[in-house]
């Protein structure tokens, strides 16, 4: 479970940057927009925006909610989209994910032929100045209000900023690390009492900034958790066949770590030197069970030990890059370029008087209101959201969120007074719930059986007389990967030899992948040449110059297929293309077959495929078929099954897997450092590179460079050199881009009054105000 949400988390995190700009089932936060060629004037507050649907409830049936829902600290999809309901964001965003800058007056974008109207909450102007800093400037509506009437002004986004700037801050966001000017400063002159603790080591004998007592309960408990996370990794290896029983430091090694006695003491150092004092991240990334989970769940150590913040410097009393003018006018200051940045400038609008102490804000006295390493006050609402949103939340029990109409929204009162968030256990229910007219919206698994479900109970239609569906692009895509630092010749990764060796998996798999898509998916998704979701504005279109099919050309540079070729034809072209690269990769060929492997490669390799067992998995048919294929010239591949998909992650974490099937969520920008950034001396390495292992210079200044400029054209260039090079490295084959589905039950919803053109970025939940029930 522990990689099961891991992987979660870096997803949602991901999600985070575009604040309220992407809800997640909705596809997008409430932000509004025009309806169906026409423009929609935001009502004056605490004006109803249409004829009332009296006692009527919309019911909307979710997965299962964890009980945060706040802006701040939330952490799965469900329970984001329940406080995008009560939030209001500062910036905007259209049907195809771009900014809207002028909020106020309103933009008119066409899409699909259609002319939309899109507002918000702000105007916006972004200044690059010539010694490199960057001014955004924000101009806020003079008329908006809270759901409880309290008027929103600048402090309330000043005060927001603040809880995601400050040193105690521990929740999904990264605003705190955009180079906004004076943040460094502000979040250096406070330590956690963890980190003071831990970097002051086990012998310390100065308890200036803490008791002797606290170091000792601290090291007590880290070190029991480190020795039982270390125990558990080793028995994981032992009982799955990775090494032999008192085998530590193989064991370490084969989980990414390097000790040089064999000791579970030399394995908890190591894991200690990787980690810190950041025990949390060091459990939820390594542990291999759960034993290390439950340890470490026996003391608050977020609430004791991180949360605990101490003076350490001379105090830093504010953020100088972030600057009111007036109550209706920000500056933030960034003293450089960051492409990245305008999609967490577009923070939710928290309301002080809430979340914080009105009392206790004075910008000029430096008071942001709460005490500085202290949001106990903001922790405290977690579970009760509240803001400028559409709708107020009341109250969550029984596995029902229940909602009441904010009359104060800027774009008018809802026309459903009320809605229910319920959840459900299945994608059964949640399609059940529709066509008996219990659940009015939801989004059940796209699956063949869902179709043929819904085209049941319509009649044989997708959209019919009980459900009506919508379906859009996935933002995320489905690949193959393969780990370079497992899958290399002689150790060295980045060779030509290496790659190889790779590119010959790589020309197999990808002939295979129309046929597999194609019988799993049919029409609801899409083979796709490069890694990275075709919602994408970066996405190499096949009319670009420069684009090309993944892997259709052989270890020449000629091209491996032709126009006219059958399927068997380009099956057999493909592995003679791959006998071709396995040749120039140092393998013996006799004959058409591979008779021996050249050092650090195998005649033999493993792809695991989380397909429950039973082949349920898109990319099952390209291994089934790839195996057969390579059999024919003397390789072995053994397609691994999983039945529990955590195994899949725990494996990846160790860097154990050759080679592996799995999906990557995607965000509006293309931002690539998470994935493929290795890491220069002076940065880290990005969060996911380890999956992949590349390593490549002139890939890390490209994708620095993307972030360094603002111009989308430049920018798309950037990103199709860097897609240039990860194919290059033959780490990743791209595989598919599939559809979402959202359902609505045709006999209770309106669906003239649901929002129109749905797309990725902009979905049912972005015009929720206008939904009225039948």
């Amino acid at each position: 479970m522990s990689k099961i949400k891991k992987i979660l988390a870096l997803v949602l995190c991901a999600l985070l940057v575009v604040g309220v700009l992407a809800a997640c089932s909705g596809n997008g936060g409430q932000q509004g927009g025009g309806g169906e060629g026409q423009e929609t004037t935001p009502a004056e507050s605490g004006e109803g925006g249409g004829e009332q649907a009296g006692e009527k409830t919309l019911v909307v049936g979710y997965s299962p909610f964890s009980n945060k829902f706040s802006p701040f600290f939330s952490e799965t999809a469900y329970d984001q989209d329940v406080y995008t309901m009560t939030q209001l964001g500062l910036l905007s965003s259209d049907r195809q994910g771009a900014i809207i800058y002028k909020g106020i007056d309103g933009e008119t974008i066409n899409y699909n032929g259609t002319d939309y109207t899109y507002y918000g909450p702000a105007n916006l102007v972004v200044t690059e100045n010539e010694d490199g800093t960057v001014f955004y400037d924000f101009e806020l509506r003079q008329d908006l209000v809270f759901s409880d009437g309290e008027p929103l002004t600048v402090d309330d986004i000043i005060f927001s900023m603040y809880v995601l700037s400050d040193p105690s801050y521990d929740g999904s966001s990264t605003f705190f690390a955009l180079p906004i000017e004076g943040m460094a400063d502000y979040r250096s002159d406070m330590k956690s009492l963890a980190d003071l603790i831990f970097d002051a080591g086990r012998d310390n004998t100065d308890f200036t900034l803490f008791t002797e007592e606290q170091q000792t309960a601290f090291w007590g408990f880290y070190d029991n958790v480190t020795k039982v996370l270390a125990e558990e990794i080793v028995a994981y290896c032992v009982n799955n066949g990775y090494n032999e029983e008192g085998d530590i430091a193989g064991a370490a090694g084969n989980w990414g770590f390097s000790i040089e006695d064999n000791t579970i003491e030399a394995f908890q150092k190591a894991l200690a030197d990787a980690y810190g004092s950041d025990l949390n991240n060091m459990v939820n990334t390594e542990a291999a069970t759960g034993e290390s989970i439950d340890a470490f769940s026996e003391v608050d150590y977020a609430g004791e030990y991180v949360q605990n913040m101490v003076v350490v410097a001379d105090p830093v009393a504010n953020i100088s890059g972030i600057q009111k003018i007036d109550d209706y006018h920000l500056r933030v200051v960034l003293t450089e370029v960051d492409a990245t940045a305008i999609y967490q400038l577009g923070v939710s609008i928290a309301p002080l008087h809430y979340y914080g102490d009105k009392a206790a804000f004075n910008v000029e006295e430096n008071n942001f209101g709460f005490p500085k390493g202290d949001l106990s006050s903001v922790r405290a609402k977690t579970t009760q959201p509240m803001g400028a949103g559409p709708y107020k939340f009341i109250k969550f029990e029984n596995g029902v969120v229940n909602f009441e109409a904010n009359d104060n929204y800027y774009l008018g009162a809802p026309k459903t007074k009320y809605v229910n968030f319920q959840e459900l256990l299945s994608d059964d229910d949640k399609l059940n719930g529709v066509t008996t007219g219990t659940i009015d919206i939801t989004d059940p698994s796209f699956s063949q059986d869902t179709i043929a479900a819904i085209e049941k109970a319509n009649g044989g239609e997708l959209t019919g007389a009980k459900v009506t569906t919508n379906t859009v692009d996935n933002l995320g895509y489905g690949y193959i990967g393969m780990c370079a630092k497992v899958m290399n010749v002689g150790g060295d990764p980045a060779s030509e030899a290496s790659k190889n060796l790779r590119r010959a998996f790589g020309t197999i798999f990808s002939v295979y992948r129309n046929v597999a898509i194609d019988t799993y998916y049919g029409d609801r998704a899409s083979v796709i040449n490069y890694p990275i979701s075709n919602t994408s504005w970066a996405a190499p279109q096949s009319t670009d110059d420069g684009y090309k099919v993944a892997f259709s050309t052989d270890v020449n540079g000629n091209d491996i297929y032709t126009s006219d070729m059958t399927d068997e034809q380009r099956y057999e072209a493909a592995l003679q293309a791959a006998l071709g690269f396995l040749e120039a990769a140092g393998y013996t060929v006799t004959d058409g077959k591979v008779t021996a492997a050249p050092q650090g490669a195998s005649l033999e390799y493993e792809a695991w495929i989380p397909g429950d067992g039973t082949g349920d998995h898109p990319s099952f048919m390209i291994l089934t078929e790839a195996a057969n294929a390579f059999a024919k010239i003397g390789i072995t591949l053994k397609v691994k099954d999983l039945t529990n998909s955590s195994e899949l992650w725990t494996a990846l974490e160790a860097q154990q897997l050759a080679i592996w099937c799995a999906a990557w969520g995607a965000t509006v920008d293309p931002d690539m450092y998470q994935i493929y950034f290795s890491g220069d001396g002076t940065r880290a390495a990005g969060g996911s590179n380890y999956m992949y292992a590349i390593n490549d210079p002139e890939l890390n200044q490209l994708i620095l460079d993307g972030r360094t400029s603002t111009d989308q054209a430049y920018r798309k260039t950037i990103y199709k050199a860097c897609l240039d090079k990860v194919i290059d490295w033959a780490v990743e084959i791209p595989v598919y881009q599939r559809q979402n589905a959202i359902i609505f039950s045709t006999e209770r919803v309106n669906m003239d009054t649901v929002t129109p053109d749905i797309t990725t970025f902009y979905g049912w939940m972005q015009e929720i105000q206008n939904i009225e029930l039948n």
